[in-house]
């Protein structure tokens, strides 16, 4: 009897197995670099930088008729980090990337638990950061409505440290993870509506940074809030993309945030089956403001390697509060065959407001990007330089004279993503 007992179970459970799809898939991607004035002007007494990282990633996804559940686990290593025979990771730098489950509601509805990627539109605001080795990802809880072409996102999110005797700090204001806007509490609302050839998205968000008194203990809350939308238009082989955000509200140090913005515009044109032209612009505003106030804009938690020159000159772990960006760009994209392109862009820097010595000019950067398709994999290498005008030295404070002649960075990166399983197939 308890044989029969074990073969219904294990039939049952290869009937709900059927009824699912499992699916097991990773991510391999070695990337070499070559730092000569990455990220910042570079000395001429300084020595370039050389190194391999790689992104190892293990994703295993659950899907039913009820819910999704989905597990990403990642490290990210630098060749040569650990000492040889070491018994432990020295860098610390194995994750869960990602660990949600999405539970269906019926009728449009669900709601999505745990980490998580944020990612909307252009990633401008809230993206989640691919080019970085590590990513970007939220511990955050989401409401869930989309039907037809509407979608409707409301997300609460709330930080706290977990080395408390009894658990969690008693008062529910301790957080002491500061830097690169890490944020206390999140909460906000993203709409969305899509035509034939137009879509258009609101986004209403709301920060809560933890502030802290003069003995460093945790002391209340500086809410900043972003609002703005995206629109985009398509018609034949003619784009059009916009962006406009304000911010309002108090950074962390409680500092009045008045009249902080973000504009941008970009144009695309398919010249043909193997040619596509851009062209854009985009403002964003600088700190003119009086001491304990900024009218400077930051874009968050955005993708922000993909606008502003891949140097990462300005908005990645940079430029804060500083005198903002105008940034005029023009790109070309060519398919050199099926399986190939090269894609080249010029992005030439202004500050929205004027340095000390009233000098605006920063300075031009010009961006190669070549993708190579195999079979199972791909080559994708890059190669950049900046052209630093007066104001660059001045905001980067270095003198032209002390600076290295050549500013550039070169890189490449090979992509291999194995699927292992999927039961639908």
């Amino acid at each position: 009897m308890k044989r029969q007992y074990v073969i219904l179970g294990l039939l049952l459970g290869c009937l709900q197995f059927a009824q699912a799809q499992f699916t097991l898939d990773g991510e391999f991607r070695p990337r070499t670099e070559y730092r000569n004035g990455f990220g910042n002007l570079i000395a001429d007494d300084a020595d370039a930088g050389f190194g391999i990282s790689t992104r190892v990633r293990l994703n295993a996804g659950y899907k039913t008729e009820a819910y999704k559940v989905f597990v990403s686990l990642q490290d990210v290593m630098v060749w040569g980090e650990n000492r040889q025979i070491l018994p432990y990771d020295q860098n610390n730098s194995f994750a869960v990337f990602q660990a949600w489950a999405e539970i269906n509601l019926g009728e449009g509805w669900s709601t999505k638990l745990g980490r998580q990627v944020l990612s909307y539109d252009d990633q401008r605001i809230l993206g989640g950061l691919d080019w970085a080795q590590q990513g970007r990802n939220h511990d955050a809880a989401l409401i869930k409505y989309k039907k037809d072409k509407f979608i409707l996102d409301v997300a609460l999110a709330f930080n706290q440290d977990y080395s408390h005797p009894t658990g969690f700090v008693s008062t529910g204001t301790g957080y002491n993870t500061t830097g690169f806007f890490s944020y206390k509490t999140m909460q906000y609302a993203y709409l969305k509506q899509a035509w034939d050839n137009f879509s258009g998205s609101l986004l209403l968000m709301n920060n809560g940074f933890q502030e802290f008194d003069t003995n460093n203990d945790p002391d209340g809350v500086s809410n900043l809030q972003t609002l703005g939308t995206h629109l985009n238009y398509k018609a034949g082989s003619f784009g059009l993309a916009a962006n406009a955000f304000i911010q309002t509200g108090k950074r962390q140090g409680e500092v009045d945030v008045k009249g902080a913005y973000l504009l941008g515009l970009d144009l695309s044109y398919k010249a043909s089956d193997k040619v596509g032209l851009g062209a854009g612009l985009e403002i964003i505003s600088g700190n003119d403001a009086d001491p304990g106030e900024t009218g400077a804009f930051f874009p968050l938690y955005g993708t922000n390697h993909k606008f502003n020159g891949f140097m990462d000159y300005f908005y990645v772990g940079n430029h804060a509060n500083s005198i903002g960006l105008f940034d005029v760009h023009v790109s070309a994209n060519f398919k050199l065959n099926d399986t190939s392109s090269l894609m080249v862009k010029a992005l030439n820097f202004s500050g929205e407001q004027e340095l000390a010595s009233g000098e605006k000019s920063l300075g031009t950067e010009i961006d190669l990007v070549y993708k190579k398709k195999f079979k199972g994999f791909a080559l994708v290498a890059g190669y950049s330089h900046m052209f630093a005008a007066d104001g660059m030295y001045e905001l980067k404070g270095i003198t032209e004279d002390a600076a290295a002649s050549t500013q550039n960075w070169a890189w490449a990166m090979l992509v291999l993503k194995p699927k292992f399983l999927n039961t639908a197939k």
